[in-house]
């Protein structure tokens, strides 16, 4: 049995788009996922990006799924430090009712931000600490037995929407192994603790209500092109992508200067997040997304789709699709 696959997906604002068309890349994404057999769509919640589009995560959810049918759609994830629980728990509660089966609730505890943007979130630098407390507030809002006296998610009360860890750390796989929960690694841009973290995670689990065995996640970079040399192409500006938003913040650079930004240095940052990607032709990405399975030991992948262009992204999206043979839900 192929492994299931499912995707990431930022909303890229590529170069010469608007918000609006990017938007509309996704729905596409979405339908074509849908279409091709993956189990999910997850959408990351990131704050004052330029070239990335799903802030508003539960929106974004929301008017995907008015275009869709059957394909799971969620967040990769929701910053629970930047929200209150109860307004997460309206928010996922109210997509619950609107979607039936299809909402999954992914939670990290980074920022998804700088500093300066955290303040504008108006969040507390020590919120974080209260991840966990946070994590059980909200599911107790979710199954209807709330942790705060007199205070009920409505909607969101009883919809019981499967929560997910995500995480690039050891502290995310002992959090999802203690609560019995399900864990994603964000392996796609934060590699360096991965096999360690799996290995936390499935050593310390314990069963709960949601889950009975241990379930993994893993984060992969795919680039399916026809030819080993498109895809190579793909994969290089993605690199300059990454290059520019990570060092070139607020500039619009060209190919030539953002290549030039890698020779400075920023090339072995980028390549260092980027680690885990599957770049070629469909048997190339096929035989890399097994070898990494089998290094992992993931249940499922979720793949992060590199493109130069929303064309582009989709082919890749069915081209893998075609190679892996995508377990359906």
């Amino acid at each position: 049995m192929r492994i299931p696959l499912s995707i990431l997906d930022l909303a890229p604002i590529t170069r010469g788009q608007s918000v609006g068309d990017s938007i509309s890349a996704s729905v596409a994404l979405a339908q074509r996922a849908e279409e091709d057999g993956y189990r999910r769509v997850w959408y990351a919640e990131h704050h004052n990006m330029d070239r990335i589009a799903s802030s508003a995560t539960s929106v974004l959810i929301s008017h995907v799924g008015a275009q869709t049918s059957t394909i799971r759609l969620g967040a990769g994830g929701v910053m629970l430090p930047n929200h209150a629980p109860l307004t997460i728990a309206e928010q996922f509660g109210t997509l619950e009712a609107m979607y039936p089966g299809r909402i999954d609730l992914g939670l990290g505890r980074a920022p998804g931000s700088d500093q300066n943007t955290m303040y504008a979130l108006r969040r507390d630098p020590q919120s974080s600490e209260r991840f966990p407390q946070d994590v059980l507030e909200l599911q107790a809002y979710l199954a209807g037995d709330t942790r705060v006296p007199g205070v009920n998610a409505i909607p969101g009360k009883g919809s019981h929407v499967p929560l997910y860890i995500l995480g690039s750390s050891l502290f995310g796989a002992q959090l999802a192994a203690a609560l019995g929960l399900p864990y994603a690694f964000a392996s796609h841009f934060a590699p360096q603790a991965l096999e360690a973290a799996v290995a936390t995670y499935r050593r310390e689990f314990k069963p709960s209500e949601q889950l009975d065995a241990p379930y993994v996640i893993a984060g992969v970079n795919v680039v399916a092109a026809d030819t080993t040399a498109q895809a190579q192409e793909s994969f290089d500006a993605a690199r300059r992508t990454f290059a520019v938003g990570l060092f070139g913040r607020g500039q619009d650079l060209t190919d030539e200067q953002a290549d030039e930004l890698l020779r400075q240095g920023a090339g072995q940052h980028v390549d260092q997040m980027l680690v885990y990607a599957a770049v070629g032709t469909p048997p190339e990405v096929a035989a890399y997304l097994e070898g990494f399975r089998d290094k992992v030991g993931a249940d499922e992948l979720i793949t992060a789709h590199q493109a130069r262009s929303s064309e582009d992204r989709l082919r890749s999206v069915t081209l893998t699709a075609e190679a892996m043979e995508p377990v359906r839900a």
